[in-house]
């Protein structure tokens, strides 16, 4: 009697997802986490307190704070957009690689075949795209009012562009908010040398700079988000490099010279971008240095 033969089929190696497959499922999941956290919620929530309080001012002093939509939006997204962008990243990027260290989470990633760097990357990459979304909830709220008093036809070409810079921005803050989370192990420094720094330590040191070496501050990133702003002054730098202004004022029976500093909108961008590359290349350095024991 004849036996059958039984053949096994070759078994095949599950091939491995490449870096950006890899670096596409990381930041997904790593959003989804963020969007279903409270601290997303608490943004949304302090963007609509925000958005509430903005809105009953421009309705009750209409005539003094909105006189046209330039002013409007110069004064209510160039000072709003940039306080976001610190506190998006503070908020969603302080604990991103400390987290890991903190809560022992990254001993599983390490025991999985993915590159510190995809890690890095996709996290990186939710940080900013949760930062956005609050960003954009903010500017839906300021076109909602200035829509209703100006017309949708009123929209100032320097707004999209404005908001172009914020979003560069908001891509320098972050690199610099991975560099302390990757240099502590606690997200708690992270968290308080962002904010520290970018709400308060910078323009101190912008201040320190003009007033006592008089040279132009190009090396401090607070001298570049003013750009956000000002770009809504028609009268807006648009070189490499900044413009000078020197006005004499008398304090009792002295003179007095002011000078005062404004970087150009290209400069600005040439200076986050140096920002963002130096902080992200030497926090990656540090999170691939760094060994969990």
């Amino acid at each position: 009697m004849a036996t059958a033969q039984v053949t096994e089929a070759p078994i095949r190696p599950v091939a491995t997802p490449d870096s950006l497959q890899q670096i596409t499922k990381l930041t997904r999941f790593q959003l989804y986490e963020y969007v279903r956290s409270r601290r997303f919620v608490a943004m949304l929530g302090i963007v609509a307190i925000i958005g509430v309080i903005l809105t009953a001012l421009v309705g009750h002093y209409r005539g003094g704070l909105v006189s046209s939509n330039i002013a409007f939006y110069g004064s209510f997204w160039g000072g709003g957009a940039s306080f976001l962008v610190v506190l998006s990243a503070v908020i969603f990027g302080g604990d991103a690689i400390a987290g890991e260290f903190q809560n022992k989470t990254g001993y599983f990633l390490m025991g999985l075949p993915i590159r510190r760097a995809t890690i890095y990357v996709g996290k990186f990459l939710a940080a900013f795209l949760a930062s956005v979304v609050v960003l954009g909830f903010y500017l839906l709220i300021l076109l909602g009012n200035g829509v209703f008093y100006f017309g949708s036809g009123a929209l100032p070409w320097q707004l999209p562009v404005s908001l172009i810079i914020a979003l560069v921005y908001l891509a320098a803050v972050l690199g610099t908010t991975f560099l302390f989370s990757s240099l502590f192990k606690t997200s708690a420094y992270g968290f308080a040398l962002t904010a520290i720094l970018f709400l308060i330590g910078f323009s101190i040191l912008q201040a320190l700079i003009v007033d006592l070496v008089h040279i132009e501050p190009w090396m401090v990133i607070s001298y570049a988000n003013s750009s956000i702003g000002n770009i809504f002054n028609p009268t807006v730098n648009w070189g490499i490099f900044g413009t000078i202004t020197t006005t004499s004022t008398r304090i009792g029976r002295a003179a007095v010279t002011v000078t005062t500093y404004t970087a150009g909108i290209a400069e600005s961008i040439v200076i986050m971008i140096g920002y963002l590359l130096v902080t992200a290349v030497a926090g990656l350095y540090l999170f691939e240095r760094e060994e969990f024991t």
